[in-house]
């Protein structure tokens, strides 16, 4: 079976289980976790913050960070579509009682857009006080930020007062496609969430990092939301072991979501545009008569499992369990599948 409904389906490699096995591990409810705390100083480290805090999954790192820069009845403001606000489960209002405003665009806007949104504290409105940057984009087919275009936006951020977060759950994506380390690209945000289990493949996990007091701000609603684990040194292992020796292959990733646009442009009722590709997602559209959930029903018969995220929208995710010919493979069962479809 080829996958390539996400980047999270990955199995952990033969090193990395052997790492986890490895583990020195405590309890981390106690603080007492020694491979938890080196990867909490790694990703510090990496990131250039003060501090940073292991979570189990990146929607919980979203979370814990939003909540930690917000008050109830208050406003975040995100990109249209945003993972913390389409794919967490409407955790924002339901826990931490705050509303959003999506701007307009891929995932990514502009500093007008944050200016022209902005609602100041005035009794019957909900102040903005948070910008969201997501980093990739996950439903903008994984666009990455330009960094200038994140510096305006962040000026126009501070001089309206508010805080910023960075969910930069494929944070090491937008490195290897910018050419910024992660540290450059964090620069400037309160709070940072990266994933371990996005493109790194290890099998879960997240971090949050920022300044020491937010991070033990977050620290506290981790143990609120029940994000408090004991043992978890098996788990950063895997992590630490991501970091060292998973970065480096991501641009295979690009490389293969490239080619399977390439191999997919020109199909009739697939639309696909390989100059859009700047990371490891493909977004194909669906034309009529065809249904992109049907054709996830095709190529699931045929060994290929793809998402359809719209009625009329695929996403395909390159990752580090499928290879070029798997990538080859999996375009010619699309492609048929269209045809008969």
């Amino acid at each position: 079976m080829i996958d390539l409904r996400s980047d999270t389906v990955t199995q952990p490699t033969a090193a990395m289980r052997a790492a986890m096995a490895a583990a020195e591990v405590g309890d981390d409810v106690y603080g007492e976790d020694p491979t938890v705390r080196r990867l909490e100083e790694t990703v510090a480290e990496l990131l250039g913050t003060e501090a940073a805090l292991f979570v189990p999954s990146g929607t919980m790192a979203n979370q814990i960070s939003l909540r930690a820069l917000t008050r109830p009845g208050e406003e975040v403001m995100i990109g249209k579509d945003a993972h913390c606000w389409l794919h967490e489960s409407g955790a924002l209002a339901a826990l931490a009682g705050v509303q959003t405003q999506q701007l307009p665009g891929d995932g990514r806007f502009d500093a007008q857009a944050v200016r022209d949104g902005y609602k100041p504290s005035i009794s019957y409105l909900a102040p903005t006080t948070v910008v969201a940057v997501e980093n990739t984009c996950n439903m903008g087919g994984g666009a990455v930020w330009p960094r200038a275009q994140i510096d305006e936006v962040l000026a126009a951020t501070r001089t309206l007062g508010m805080s910023a977060h960075l969910d930069g759950a494929r944070l090491w994506n937008a490195a290897v496609a910018t050419g910024l380390s992660e540290r450059a690209l964090a620069a400037g945000f309160d709070t940072v969430s990266v994933c371990l289990s996005k493109g790194l493949g290890a099998p879960a996990g997240s971090m949050v990092a920022g300044a020491r007091d937010v991070v033990t701000r977050c620290h506290r609603f981790r143990k609120m939301y029940g994000g408090g684990m004991r043992q978890s040194g098996i788990l950063a292992a895997a992590g630490l072991h991501a970091l060292a020796h998973h970065r480096a292959r991501l641009p295979e990733d690009h490389a293969n979501a490239r080619l399977l646009a390439e191999l997919i442009a020109g199909e009739p009722g697939l639309e696909v545009d390989p100059e859009r590709i700047e990371t490891n997602i493909v977004m194909i559209e669906v034309a009529p008569p065809r249904s992109a959930q049907a054709l996830v029903a095709a190529c699931g018969e045929r060994g290929v499992r793809i998402s359809a995220i719209t009625p009329r929208r695929l996403r395909l995710v390159a990752h580090l369990d499928v290879d070029r010919a798997a990538c080859e493979k999996a375009a010619d069962v699309l492609r048929k599948a269209a045809r008969f479809a």
